[in-house]
């Protein structure tokens, strides 16, 4: 029988997130003797928190759009397989009640901890064997299978399920066994990088955004070909919000962001308005009709406009808005994997089968979820593509 000491399994899987409890948990359904192992003391641990503790566990509008990674097409087979309303039947059917959000984000109604919960009793169900504190080592390969090196003994399996996610969130045990692994195995591995993360800027900039920390507002940012219309947030050490996490995946060094602090656009036509309504006003005013007043009032003292808008001329007034339609910065940096909700790149999708995310020149051993160099937007989207991925996995244990 399986256990501690010199087990023996049909599958192990490595990492107890979404992706790998879905793969362990489908092998159960089939009949397969499975033991999950993560070196963490709880499961779930990024779903617990995900969402601001409500889980945004899929979007209603995945396609191979919404996704990053040297080839995000690879992504779809499985995405087509099991899909956003697949996972949104099961957590229905398991009196999860879920709601749309906006952006076609789905959210539990409830704490994220029913969805965590759900995922261990279906894995008790399954027969599943689920070891947590167990720290995972060395996996060689041979006639029989593979022989992996745990805290608890060394444990052996037809199968290997590398679900150990990227390196983001360095706290909640984000580690770099899963590339080690590959590497290990002669599998490549593209470049990493932290995603979905705040953005930083030099002294000279923050100085400018650190007076505004706290205030947030719908935007449109754009780098790289990308934008998205979303809020930003201005924080003490540079911007954040959603439309800043979504474009940090496209934004490379030495690139600029514009931002468009008007998104909704006809500032020129508002501020020509307001000069004939409130003449005895200044920039400010008028600006306070389109956004937060604290940015409306550093943004008039940073176009130096402290007169009354009656002595400010149509074309400097088209020139304020067009400022405002593409406010240019340069990012130094970003806020690193220590807050970054995701990592860009990892174990090539080249080097996998679509179908069963297993290794082409390692049969058994099979990469899933974020490990996979594929990253999906704010939103639901890297969930969707831990489930599937998991799940495609599953069926061929």
């Amino acid at each position: 029988m399986p256990g501690g000491g010199s087990g023996a399994w049909d599958a192990i899987v490595v990492g107890a997130g979404a992706a790998g409890m879905f793969a362990a948990i489908e092998a159960g359904r089939r009949g397969r003797r499975g033991l999950l192992i993560d070196h963490a003391a709880k499961p779930g641990e990024k779903i617990r928190i995900s969402g601001g503790g409500r889980c945004n566990f899929t979007n209603t509008g995945i396609s191979a759009d919404n996704y990053l990674g040297k080839n995000p097409r690879f992504a779809l087979s499985a995405l087509k397989r099991f899909t956003q309303w697949d996972i949104a039947g099961a957590l229905s059917g398991a009196g999860i009640a879920w709601h749309e959000k906006t952006l076609g984000q789905l959210f539990c109604d409830g704490s994220a901890r029913q969805v965590v919960d759900w995922l261990t009793a279906e894995m008790r169900a399954a027969g599943v064997e689920l070891w947590l504190s167990c720290e995972p080592g060395e996996v060689t390969r041979g006639a029989e299978g593979f022989a992996l090196t745990t805290s608890r003994g060394i444990q052996r399996s037809r199968a290997l399920v590398v679900a150990s996610g990227g390196k983001s969130i360095p706290k909640m045990g984000a580690s770099g066994w899963g590339y080690r692994v590959a590497a290990d195995f002669g599998i490549p591995v593209t470049g990493t990088r932290p995603a979905l993360v705040p953005l930083t800027f030099a002294e000279q900039e923050l100085a400018w955004i650190r007076p505004l920390a706290g205030v947030s507002l719908p935007v449109r940012v754009s780098c790289g070909g990308q934008a998205f219309d979303e809020a930003m947030l201005f924080t003490h050490r540079g911007l954040s919000g959603p439309a800043v996490l979504q474009i940090s995946s496209y934004w490379r060094e030495g690139q600029a962001i514009s931002v468009d602090l008007l998104p909704q656009g006809g500032a020129a036509e508002v501020l020509r308005g307001a000069k004939r309504r409130m003449g005895r006003s200044g920039l400010a005013a008028a600006l306070a009709e389109l956004m937060p007043e604290r940015l409306a009032r550093h943004l008039a003292e940073a176009h130096g406009k402290g007169q009354p808008l009656a002595e400010m001329s149509g074309a400097v007034l088209d020139s304020v808005a067009g400022s405002l339609g593409d406010w240019r910065l340069t990012p130094v940096g970003s806020e690193g994997y220590r807050t970054a909700e995701v990592t860009l790149g990892g174990v090539d999708t080249d080097a996998l089968d679509a179908r069963t995310m297993e290794a082409k020149a390692v049969p058994g051993l099979h990469f899933v979820g974020e490990v996979v160099d594929i990253t999906g937007w704010l939103g639901g989207y890297n969930f969707q593509w831990a489930w599937s991925s998991g799940w495609a996995a599953g069926q061929v244990l």
